[in-house]
């Protein structure tokens, strides 16, 4: 009779953790989209490298990275994508001059948007 009673809720339970799990990796996965422009980056990219990798589950991420020249500095910054459907990556060219906003985070900035300067 209590096995019949305690495992269900056991089941209840962990189906219970396993979707409020999957919830807090939703909203961080949908947070990765909104990144708050708090400074500027300006200059000529040198370098572009992406790669695809997976951020949880069955969600993926693209990472961009580039490498910009600023006057005499070297400035590494990321922009991390989440790949979902209709999802566009920013054109951008080794040679090409953009702006990139976004916030400092750890050792490289984290681009919010960036725009291809003439």
């Amino acid at each position: 009779m209590v096995t019949a009673i305690v495992i269900p809720i056991i089941c209840l339970y962990f189906y219970w953790i396993a979707k409020r799990d999957m919830r807090d990796s939703m909203e961080k996965w949908e947070d990765l989209k909104s990144v708050a422009e708090e400074a500027i980056i300006y200059g000529e990219i040198k370098e572009v490298t992406g790669s695809k990798q997976r951020f949880s589950y069955y969600r993926f991420v693209y990472i961009l990275e580039l490498s910009i020249q600023m006057e005499q500095r070297k400035w590494i910054v990321r922009k991390v994508i989440p790949i979902e459907k209709g999802v566009t990556m920013p054109k951008v060219e080794k040679g090409d001059y953009v702006h990139v906003y976004g916030n400092w985070k750890q050792d490289y900035f984290q681009v919010s948007r960036v725009e291809k300067r003439a």
